[in-house]
């Protein structure tokens, strides 16, 4: 699994239409708020031309690529937090999930109704944001009420909660996320226990029309906007164009897309955006049964990089055996990059680096 993302938005913004084409999962998609009962979630491959460009060289009887788990909900409205809609129904869905990515509708259609009567990026953003910040701070506030007590009689580890909750209630009723601000140890934990919405970084998704794939418009204009106040990032997709894309079979994409004057589908800038922002990395292995990618956080060192695959490979490791992805391609073969003194011996303190094919060495 490379990471789990969830998707969030006001209703007929695209949220349905979007996720369709991202997991061909066949979510239902309408011109009517809340057509979106339960969660859908779609598990898609991530498509790294690295990885298949390693399984041309070693023709694997199988390729596995890692993969993005998509989570959609209800979209969301005014007043959610208060029971309006029935968005607020199903926040709890994502809040296990790693990301969150934020739909902003940005093309104007007389044919599909905006649910506040017209398009305004920043207010919808603004409309999410804010009932994202009021169901953290009911999750908050009912902590605190359970905590309460034990924290009058000393409890130590009653009071420690009560003052991360204290700091999550104060800087929420502040009107902010929870990640503008540093977290200690304390805070640490508890967000573990809450899973607080707002604590999770954000992608926000520029819904364009056909006309603006290159997002220009003063509609993703505001979306920028307000994405480089959060130190987020932003990815311009036109949803109906995606839908366009997940019908072509897999040969004929990399044409369709050429053809519109883009370079990859909106699914490859999401997951890569996705990676950057959750400090993530790729290796490889690579044999003649199956060449495969894995996901790690950056900095994890071989060992524990090894436990992505099996924990007995990190409880036994013993070393990794390590080409480096150009060197590998150079060479055209594992064999050819041994001659060649480009393999590597690398002990339990070696950090994983982006586009390693690996190799590893353990004790059963």
């Amino acid at each position: 699994m490379g990471f789990a993302c969830g998707i969030v938005g006001l209703p007929n913004v695209g949220k349905s239409t979007i996720f369709n084409a991202l997991t061909s999962a066949g979510a239902q998609a309408a011109n009517y708020p809340f057509c979106t009962i339960d969660p859908n979630v779609g598990i898609v491959p991530v498509r790294d031309e690295r990885l298949y460009k390693l399984a041309e060289l070693i023709k694997p009887e199988k390729i596995v690529p890692t993969t993005v788990e998509f989570l959609d909900i209800a979209g969301l409205v005014k007043g959610a937090s208060k029971g309006e809609g029935l968005g607020n129904q199903f926040l709890g869905h994502i809040r296990s999930v790693d990301a969150i990515a934020h739909i902003v509708r940005c093309f104007e259609d007389a044919d599909v109704v905006h649910v506040a009567g017209h398009v305004d990026p920043k207010r919808d953003i603004e409309i999410i944001d804010t009932e994202l910040i009021l169901a953290d701070l009911d999750s908050v506030e009912k902590r605190m009420e359970k905590t309460a007590r034990l924290a009058k009689a000393g409890d130590k580890n009653a009071m420690a909660a009560m003052d991360a909750c204290a700091i999550f209630k104060q800087t929420l009723e502040n009107g902010k996320p929870i990640r503008s601000i540093e977290l200690n140890d304390a805070m640490k934990e508890m967000l573990k226990e809450l899973n607080l919405l707002t604590a999770k970084p954000v992608l926000f998704v520029a819904n364009v029309d056909e006309k603006d794939l290159k997002g220009e418009s003063p509609f993703v204009a505001k979306v920028r906007e307000t994405a480089e106040k959060e130190q987020a990032k932003v990815v311009v997709m036109c949803g109906r164009i995606e839908a366009e894309i997940a019908e072509l079979p897999e040969g004929e994409r990399a044409d369709f897309l050429k053809g519109i004057g883009l370079k990859e589908s909106g699914l490859d800038r999401l997951a890569k955006e996705g990676y950057e922002l959750l400090n993530l990395i790729t290796y490889f292995t690579a044999g003649k049964k199956e060449a495969r990618a894995w996901t790690v956080a950056k900095d994890t060192k071989a060992p524990q990089a090894a436990g992505a695959i099996h924990s007995d490979f990190e409880k036994g490791f013993i070393r990794a055996e390590v080409i480096s992805y150009n060197d590998f391609i150079t060479s055209g073969s594992e064999l050819a990059a041994k001659e060649k003194g480009l393999m590597r011996l690398e002990g339990k303190d070696y950090i994983v680096k982006d586009g390693d094919i690996i190799h590893f060495r353990f004790a059963v």
